[in-house]
């Protein structure tokens, strides 16, 4: 990577395709690279988005192919405001999609996912530095933690590898203790998914396409 001066890293998107199941007890690798740098500015500053290619191999062959696009940003202004906004009196309206479940995203829950994806990042632990430092309004819902949940929305409804290819793109930081809904709906082979406050703001978009 060359210098980047920027001390805010996050998750910004992924696209993951889907080649052969990862069997259980067998030996596998994964290589990643970087494929792009690029570097851009806007309203909330100056910006660097890195995407990294992940290639995870089974003892068949190549099994998983995963882009992530992360992004480095400038650190918060102590006097800025809590982000997300203040959860306001309009509740999420679920008609629309097929299939849908609300889950409260827990401190144990964030604890263990980061303990499972070796994520040290404080956003998720610790209260007073999210807060204090980082300017949410508590702790930060990882993520490739609301995507596994989409992900297993989908298992739910349509069975074990089903999908050939999923995306996701985050939006909007989901707090811990506060509702999320999931929600999902098909036509054909392409299916939409959405992750969403409870006052409906909008935390992250995905879509996924059927395995033939």
């Amino acid at each position: 990577l060359p210098p980047v001066p920027l001390p805010r890293r996050m998750w910004a998107s992924s696209k993951v395709e889907f080649f052969a199941p990862l069997i259980l007890g067998e030996a596998v690798s994964r290589t990643s690279r970087i494929i792009s740098i690029t570097e851009k500015s806007g309203g909330s500053g100056q910006l660097v988005f890195v995407d990294v290619a992940h290639e995870t191999a089974g003892e068949a062959g190549l099994a998983v192919r995963e882009v992530q696009s992360i992004v480095y940003r400038d650190a918060a202004a102590s006097d800025a405001p809590l982000s997300p906004p203040v959860v306001s009196d309009e509740t999420f309206d679920a008609s629309g999609w097929g299939s849908h479940r609300m889950l409260v995203p827990s401190a144990p829950l964030l604890f263990r996912f980061s303990a499972l994806t070796f994520n040290s990042h404080r956003i998720h632990y610790d209260f007073p530095y999210a807060q204090d430092t980082e300017r949410y309004r508590g702790l930060v819902v990882h993520g490739p933690l609301t995507a596994t949940l989409l992900l297993d929305l989908a298992r739910r409804e349509l069975g074990d590898n089903a999908l050939a290819n999923f995306a996701f793109r985050g939006l909007s930081p989901a707090i811990c203790g506060e509702a999320l809904h999931l929600v999902m709906r098909a036509q054909d082979d392409t299916i939409e998914l959405g992750a969403f406050a409870a006052d409906g703001r909008h935390v992250m978009a995905a879509s996924a396409i059927k395995k033939v």
